[in-house]
């Protein structure tokens, strides 16, 4: 595999230091690795490219499991190994689905590589979906935030099931205490690759609070009311059509933001943990691919969500810990990019005592565009994989059918019965006038926007 262009077609023009490191470690020794390094930092890159480089594509069997905390993490994780187009096939599975359907499309695809939460990978080695016989590398990604969740029996459980590991890899945003029992444990010689900034006393985690070693601009916007929801809006108008994630500590208030934010014209995905996976997953798809340029979440979104070029991070409500506002600010200023992060703040409110970057006012413009429209639309098409339906064939419908240039079209993601495919918003109507009753692969389906 070219790794330049493999990096050139994710946008990345140079590995940093630490995935520099990992990969040599992982591809020039045999020794257990440990990677320690701040949210953000591209752990995810770090073990994939040596991984793919170690499997064997020509053998139809699993041969490296990676454990993550969730199923967004494992589905996006899924989805870098795919965009780096090294013919390496892999499957995300997590809870909220039948086991029955994952099996049946394990034994379909064959993948190399599974990403799967700790409960889910137990019940499929329970009933023994597939063999583990062959499973050499083992990784465990956001290892801190699974030990959060109360995974570490589960994740104990799957290390014991693994008889022929070869190579582990563990992966943290924070130095926790119960690295070096489970390194002991369960780990050979290992070695540490550590990132993560040492704090002295008096400067408490300055190093890792700014994320993209200082590309993250800070600042404090004042609201004149306790309820933010106007001095929000103008806000989010300031920045046009710039991707931002809007951060609010409980469920019913990130819907009723959502909520506010879509009645004043704003394209918003609302993001929590009370919502069906579906609707999950909608949500980041909408945002991923530009048809909603808000997301409006809990702190469930703080964590393990590789989307490029999102500008703004803005702190509705001040973050709960020290630890949130670490990955909060994480999710902007990714790899080479710039960010803002803002905090609307009422009177008496003040910007946390661990927050040492400096903070400048941002004054909102008293001349102000109306919300921004996003460039893209997400449609749903209702034929997939199971009618034997690609990608280039959601393509050639769309150009052939629906009058599009392939410049119009975004990124298409074809699941089992159904597809999702982001198009230029201007060209909405015009496609769905166009394709109204005509076939894909001779087959007729269903085109509707997914509002």
């Amino acid at each position: 595999m070219d790794i330049r262009q493999k990096l050139i077609k994710l946008g990345i023009s140079e590995l940093a230091d630490m995935q520099k490191e990992a990969s040599d470690v992982l591809l020039n020794t045999k020794k257990d690795v440990i990677i320690l390094s701040p949210t953000g930092s591209g752990k995810t890159l770090a073990y994939l490219l040596p991984l793919v480089e170690s499997i064997d594509g020509t053998k139809d069997c699993i041969q490296a499991i990676v454990i993550v905390p969730g199923r967004e993490l494992a589905l996006q994780s899924a989805n870098v190994l795919k965009e780096l187009g090294s013919g390496i096939r892999c499957m995300a599975l997590y809870g909220g689905r039948p086991t029955m359907d994952e099996h049946r499309k394990l034994r379909e695809l064959r993948p190399h590589v599974v990403f799967a939460t700790p409960g889910r990978l137990n019940d499929h080695i329970d009933k023994q979906n597939f063999s583990v016989d062959d499973v050499r590398w083992l990784i465990i990604d956001e290892f801190d935030k699974c030990l959060e969740m109360g995974f570490r029996d589960e994740m104990q459980r799957v290390v014991e099931r693994l008889p022929r590991l070869s190579r582990r890899v563990l992966l943290s945003a924070t130095d926790v205490k119960e690295i070096d029992r489970w390194a002991s444990a369960f780990m050979s010689n290992a070695t540490v690759i550590n990132y993560l900034l040492q704090k002295s006393d008096d400067d408490s985690q300055e190093a890792q609070l700014m994320i993209g070693n200082g590309r993250c601009s800070m600042y404090t916007v004042d609201s004149p009311d306790k309820d933010k929801l106007e001095t929000l809006s103008k806000l989010l108008r300031s920045f046009g059509q710039q991707s931002s994630i809007v951060f609010l500590n409980y469920r019913e208030s990130v819907e009723r933001t959502d909520e506010y934010l879509r009645k004043q014209g704003f394209a918003t995905s609302a993001f929590h943990g009370g919502l069906e996976q579906k609707q999950r997953e909608d949500a980041l798809y909408k945002f991923s691919n530009g048809s909603a340029n808000i997301l409006v979440s809990t702190d469930l979104a703080s964590r393990g969500l590789d989307i490029p070029n999102i500008a703004n991070i803005v702190h509705y409500h001040l973050p709960e810990s020290e630890e949130g506002y670490i990955h909060r600010v994480g999710r902007t200023a990714r790899w080479d990019a710039q960010g803002r992060a803002f905090f609307i703040l009422h009177s008496g409110e003040e910007v946390p005592s661990y927050v040492n970057e400096t903070t400048e006012e941002y004054v909102i413009p008293d001349q102000l565009p109306w919300p921004a429209e996003p460039l893209m639309a997400t449609i749903y098409i209702g034929k997939g994989k199971k009618d034997k339906i690609s990608k280039g064939d959601i393509v050639g419908f769309l150009c052939k059918k629906g009058g599009l240039e392939s410049s119009d079209i975004g990124r298409i993601d074809v699941n089992d019965r159904y597809c999702y495919a982001a198009i230029t918003k201007k060209k909405v109507r015009q496609v769905l006038e166009k394709v109204k009753g005509e076939k894909v692969k001779g087959v007729k389906t269903i085109v509707e926007v997914v509002e």
